[in-house]
């Protein structure tokens, strides 16, 4: 793929060079259709809130932009109708932390927090604890909810702003989970195993599917990149189309209020990747609320 490094993934050029992935990006994989569009905002193009999203329609025409190429108009339409406001990349940095310096036992463990709403990059290898292991970091499951374009996952650039974040300074779950990788998977073998798994163990969930496909895009992307960096090389076409694939599965639509496919009675399907079988979002949170009653 091309231009690793833009923020505006050009659609057109998936359709054209990469279909089959553009088709998995595309897909929903509870209903075996398409992701629906689930906003009015392309109404006047001729595409309904409950029409499914074709390759087709979106690889020739130039209608996917991320929230910083909007309009004003149409970022401050989308607050007002559907509640949609993007975290800055700080803030997404520090709730982050949060998790992590609960999960690791100490503070400061990627980055230091700077006043100024930025950060200040830890570039020494992550240390860990006799007790858990890089592996069990990279496994630790972790979801983000309504996640628009997907900034607490992966942090190609912010999403208030549009401005584009290096590599080494990206803040994201999956980001964190794919440098412990590339510090200490041992060979290209090992590395895929285990980024694979930092895959597995990381969801989110968007109502919007324009959004959703932004997120899934970036997604893959990041995961392209940080392949890139390691082995100064592009990943061969069957292990992209096995990360589509999963990305597919773990990045899903679902109205968050109701667990189910925008506009449907139907609930919305994940993967249980460690039982490899299908599983009804809905039921993990009714296993929650029954544990917390025994």
């Amino acid at each position: 793929m091309k231009n690793l490094n833009i923020i505006d993934i050009d659609e057109k050029y998936l359709y054209e060079n990469y279909p089959q992935i553009l088709e998995l990006l595309l897909i929903d994989n509870t209903t075996k259709k398409n992701i629906i569009w689930a906003t009015d905002s392309y109404k006047k193009f001729g595409y309904e809130f409950n029409n499914n999203m074709h390759s087709y329609i979106i690889g020739e025409k130039n209608l996917i932009k991320p929230r910083s190429k909007k309009t004003k108009g149409e970022q401050s339409k989308r607050s007002k109708d559907n509640a949609e406001v993007f975290t800055p990349s700080w803030i997404c940095n520090m709730q982050n932390n949060v998790i992590d310096n609960e999960w690791f036992g100490r503070k400061d463990v990627f980055n230091k927090e700077i006043k100024n709403g930025t950060w200040k990059t830890n570039k020494r290898k992550i240390k860990f604890l006799e007790n858990k292991t890089w592996t069990d970091y990279v496994k630790d499951t972790r979801l983000e909810i309504t996640c628009g374009e997907n900034p607490y996952i992966v942090s190609r650039y912010d999403t208030v702003t549009g401005n584009p974040i290096p590599l080494i300074d990206r803040i994201g779950i999956l980001d964190r989970k794919l440098r412990v990788v590339n510090e200490n998977a041992k060979d290209e073998k090992e590395w895929i195993k285990y980024s694979l798994e930092a895959l597995k163990a990381t969801y989110a969930y968007e109502l919007q599917g324009d959004n959703l496909l932004l997120a899934r895009e970036n997604v893959l992307l990041s995961y392209i990149e940080y392949y890139f960096n390691k082995f100064k090389k592009m990943p061969d076409e069957d292990l992209v189309l096995e990360v589509t694939n999963i990305i597919s599965w773990n990045l899903w639509q679902m109205d968050g209020l109701k667990c189910s496919i925008p506009c449907s009675k139907i609930y919305s399907m994940i993967m249980d990747w460690k039982n490899n079988k299908k599983i009804r979002f809905v039921n993990l949170l009714k296993g929650e609320k029954k544990n917390a009653k025994n």
